[in-house]
């Protein structure tokens, strides 16, 4: 993503927040791993979204028609000896010259500062609640303000939640955002790919989960979107399966939801194939039936559409094939109506995606389902889990888990499947695994 993207970003905002207000943005904090070891440094997404800065230890403050700047960033300085151990700094000078910043300041000196910019400000943009240390901080600067009513300062009288600003921003990508992602999903794709060929019967779920990172950091990918989920057998009918542990049998299925991160953008794709590379006959059935429901949900992704229309979609495919293969009874529209298809479906048909891998933007506006339009980008992942022990389900059916999940860009016409490349037909999936 380059500086003008950013750049443009802002303006987007301070356009929104109008002259007379200030809009606060702290960087994600360094996270204690365990002793003198830290987590991978990740930044806030929203924070990344309007500054593009990568470094903790930093505020960005965007002020309209502040004559002396609108965007000021304040950072760590530049430290020879601290860079020797941690590597280099963009410090001041980079703010401003490789990060677009109009003023930067030492972070030591933002309460000394900040208050000053807050003064006469009738509106604070911040996103309250998500950091308490800093929202304290926040109180703190404010109140200061506050303590020179008497010599004829203002106060800002009116806190506005950020996110809602920027979250509507980051729901429909642009063109730069947009090729970010196509390019996680390419890498997710081959990863997903790799994974298929090298699957046989005998493996352990992590020598799988080893196969999918080789593949990501190849391609140029440092970090998953998400863990990722190994799941073998009676595990994929977990949905949130991340120990990826156990050995892989054959006659079994291996579910993996697994997805890159590259330039701060999230793919998410799941594939559910055979150990073995042949589907048992109750198993295709089940697996057909989920990929029927994915493509009708898919249709269903079009501008002027509304986003429960695909889970509606699936739903109804998924009920009428429940009930022909005889694992609900009665009729289709009775099991939608009183929900007996969350026995076998319990989660929803898809999520925004973007910056995180579940993103940011609402799902209904004014009570309302949202309208879809182009530019917006969801996965599409309907599933059924049929977990061992129900005596009212035949056994051929126990430690069947299965989902199905692309990633979805609404476009002028209609939408593109950006992972398409993936296999997941019967025969395309049979023809790959084990052959790697």
């Amino acid at each position: 993503m380059d500086k003008k993207e950013f750049a443009r970003r802002r303006r987007a905002i301070m356009e929104d927040m109008g002259e007379g207000s200030i809009a606060i943005l702290p960087a994600a904090p360094v996270r204690a791993r365990n002793r003198d070891v830290e987590y991978p440094y990740r930044q806030d997404s929203d924070f990344h979204y309007v500054t593009g800065f990568d470094e903790p230890e930093a505020v960005a403050v965007l002020v309209p028609k502040r004559k002396r700047g609108e965007y000021i960033l304040f950072c760590r300085e530049r430290d020879a000896e601290m860079e020797i151990w941690n590597g280099a700094r963009s410090g001041l000078e980079g703010a401003c010259a490789d990060y677009g910043a109009d003023d930067a300041f030492p972070i030591g000196d933002i309460d000394d500062i900040l208050p000053g910019l807050l003064e006469n400000q009738s509106r604070v943009y911040y996103a309250m609640g998500y950091d308490s240390d800093f929202d304290q901080h926040m109180i703190g600067w404010v109140n200061r303000v506050r303590t020179r009513s008497k010599v004829g300062v203002r106060s800002p009288a009116e806190f506005v939640a950020l996110d809602n600003v920027l979250h509507e921003m980051r729901l429909v990508k642009s063109k730069a955002e947009v090729r970010a992602m196509t390019r996680a999903m390419e890498i997710s794709s081959d990863a997903h790919i790799r994974a298929m060929g090298a699957c046989h019967p005998g493996m352990a779920e992590y020598e799988i989960e080893a196969e999918l990172n080789y593949a990501f950091t190849c391609a140029g990918s440092r970090r998953t979107a998400y863990p990722s989920i190994v799941a073998g057998g009676a595990n994929a009918c977990v949905l949130h399966y991340i120990e990826n542990r156990d050995n892989l049998r054959d006659g079994d299925l291996l579910l993996i939801d697994a997805g890159a991160e590259y330039d701060y953008y999230a793919a998410d794709i799941t594939r559910t194939f055979p150990v073995n590379g042949r589907f048992s006959k109750a198993q295709k059935a089940l697996y057909e039936l989920v990929l029927e429901a994915q493509e009708a949900a898919i249709e269903q992704i079009q501008p002027g559409n509304h986003w429960n229309e695909p889970h509606e979609a699936a739903v109804e495919v998924l009920a009428q094939g429940l009930v022909a293969l005889g694992l609900i009874k009665g009729r289709a529209a009775t099991v939608i109506k009183k929900g007996r298809y969350r026995k076998f479906y319990v989660h929803r048909t898809g999520h925004w995606l973007g910056m995180d891998v579940h993103d940011v933007g609402d799902y209904k506006i004014g009570g309302e389902w949202r309208v879809f339009e182009p530019g917006m980008v969801m996965t599409v992942e309907p599933g059924l889990y049929v977990a061992a022990g129900d005596k009212q389900v035949a056994r051929k059916w126990w430690n069947i888990g299965i989902r199905i999940e692309d990633d979805v860009l609404v476009t002028r016409n209609g939408n593109k499947v950006l992972t398409s490349s993936v296999p997941k037909s019967v025969d395309d999936i049979e023809a790959i695994v084990g052959q790697g």
